[in-house]
């Protein structure tokens, strides 16, 4: 019997990171650290410690006893989970707090490690990170909104520049506005004044960071009835956003379609997190809204890394892991990258770097569901794309991945393949993916999805205006109906002339 799962990755050592917020305390224990890193165990608690910081000065006495006795648990379960390292993050309410040097000296003692009370400056900074490891690549302002403090910085690619520390968290707005939704829109609108940064926002992204902003994104979707619920890279239009966010700002959120999917505990500071959202939008006038799942903790993470893992593209890393994982042999998709990258050349298709990217990260993905029964692969494997924890590309890429392994388990011409995804990519994108279906479905009915025969197939022009597909001669017992059959497809999809052939052999047009 084996010793160990095969369905985790045997070369990683899981750490744990706890995050210690104004609203919550979370633990998050990582498989290993890596360049898309993948949760082991994810556990928060809404222990509200900012809640009445503003009046008091203190932190919250409730919320402390339930975080000590939570931080007890944590501590437990990281070691269950076999965590190597441990690293607690405290935010704003730990640091600002007059009673947070002894809180967190309680903390270290239930914790058995050192705390990092990161500065306003370090908590921006790392938010920055979590944002520019997130998107592929990333232009434009991010904001992480907690509940004590909102951080803004400029991102330009791998350039973080100017940025500021508002106190305009959730919990904090609440209480500095007693309660008030008209007084907080003054303070917001004066603390924001301050943010000359917003300025050279105008016409980029902002990107939104933090769990307020994530449900208000959550609630946008469900009354859109966006069809992909997966929350990173979920993109809102500047239009979009402005009348959505002036209904929630209302406080009428109970009123608003898919409010069950927030949690109660949530709900009464998601008009604070629009209100703070409509006038960084008002500052900055930015093109559109872009959510970010990766925050602090993720840009911590990514902080640890080498400076060539921080350069490795995190789409490609997480399909790869993937293939790895599950696929009948990752030589056979490594295979598969170098010789779809030369039938597009060959076919004079050209692409995008990001196309080039997806059509990489697809060929990495294109066998993960193999285990399923035959009639439900594409169906599995389309799951597993579209709502897997990729970064590092955008939801219509999401499509091009799940429909190019959907068309190629269920053909090519199946009209009926997820629509509801359909939807999401752009006609460039759907061409591509039937494209690339196609020339998979090709080469797996010569490879047997083994590796080693895909680098002595090539493509040839001949006079009479086809491309011929030329199997060496000592392949030639892979030369069949089958394939010629699958080949068919082909032509019809790009449109050209094709042919079979064995190298000085037989040879079957197929168009």
């Amino acid at each position: 019997m084996l010793s160990n799962s095969q369905g985790r990755l045997q070369d990683r050592r899981p750490l744990s990171i706890i995050d210690i917020g104004s609203n919550s305390v979370r633990l998050v224990v990582y498989e290993g650290l890596a360049r898309s890193p993948t949760t082991l165990f994810n556990e928060k608690m809404l222990a509200g410690l900012g809640r009445g910081i503003v009046s008091t000065g203190k932190l919250d006495p409730e919320g402390v006893a339930r975080s000590m006795e939570e931080f007890r648990r944590f501590r437990a379960l990281s070691d269950q989970a076999g965590a190597e390292h441990m690293y607690v993050l405290a935010t704003a309410a730990a640091r600002e707090a007059i009673n947070g040097p002894d809180f967190i000296h309680r903390a270290e003692d239930v914790l058995k490690t050192e705390i990092r009370v990161l500065s306003g400056r370090q908590e921006a900074h790392y938010s920055a990170l979590g944002v520019i490891s997130g998107f592929h690549p990333a232009n434009g302002i991010a904001g992480d909104l907690g509940g004590g403090s909102l951080e803004l910085i400029d991102i330009d690619g791998e350039a973080i520049g100017d940025g500021i520390t508002l106190p305009l968290g959730g919990l904090r707005l609440q209480d500095m506005a007693k309660n008030s939704l008209v007084q907080a829109q003054k303070i917001a609108r004066q603390e924001l004044a301050r943010a000359k940064l917003l300025k050279g926002g105008q016409g980029r992204t902002f990107y939104a960071v933090g769990g307020t902003w994530r449900n208000l994104a959550r609630l946008h979707m469900e009354m859109n009835n966006y069809p992909l619920g997966v929350m990173h890279h979920y993109e809102i239009s500047a239009e979009s956003a402005q009348t959505f966010l002036k209904q929630v700002a209302r406080g009428e959120v109970e009123k608003v379609r898919g409010i069950e999917g927030v949690s109660k505990n949530r709900r009464s500071l998601l008009p604070y997190g629009a209100l703070v959202l409509q006038e960084i939008m008002t500052a900055m006038q930015p093109s559109r809204i872009v959510v970010s799942a990766q925050g602090v903790r993720e840009g911590f993470l990514y902080s640890l890394l080498d400076a060539a893992e921080q350069k490795a593209d995190p789409l490609i890393s997480a399909a790869e892991e993937l293939a790895l994982l599950r696929s009948r042999s990752v030589h056979h998709a490594h295979d598969l990258v170098e010789w779809t990258g030369k039938a597009f050349k060959a076919f004079g298709i050209d692409e995008t770097e990001d196309e080039a990217r997806y059509r990489h990260a697809a060929c990495l993905l294109a066998d993960i569901g193999w285990r399923a029964h035959p009639e439900y692969r594409g169906k599995q494997s389309l799951n597993i794309i579209a709502h897997a924890s990729f970064i590092g590309v955008d939801h219509p890429g999401r499509a091009y991945l799940a429909l190019t392994n959907a068309y190629r388990h269920d053909g090519v011409f199946n009209e009926l393949v997820a629509p509801e995804i359909r939807a999401l990519a752009p006609p460039r994108l759907l061409e591509r993916a039937r494209v690339l279906a196609a020339m998979m479905r090709v080469v797996y009915l010569l490879t047997a999805a083994m590796p080693g025969i895909m680098p002595r197939l090539k493509w040839e022009s001949r006079p009479n205006g086809a491309l011929a597909l030329v199997l060496p001669a000592s392949l030639s017992d892979l030369y069949g109906e089958r394939p010629a059959g699958r080949l068919a497809q082909l032509a019809r999809i790009t449109n050209r002339r094709l042919e079979l052939a064995v190298e000085g052999g037989q040879s079957v047009s197929v168009k």
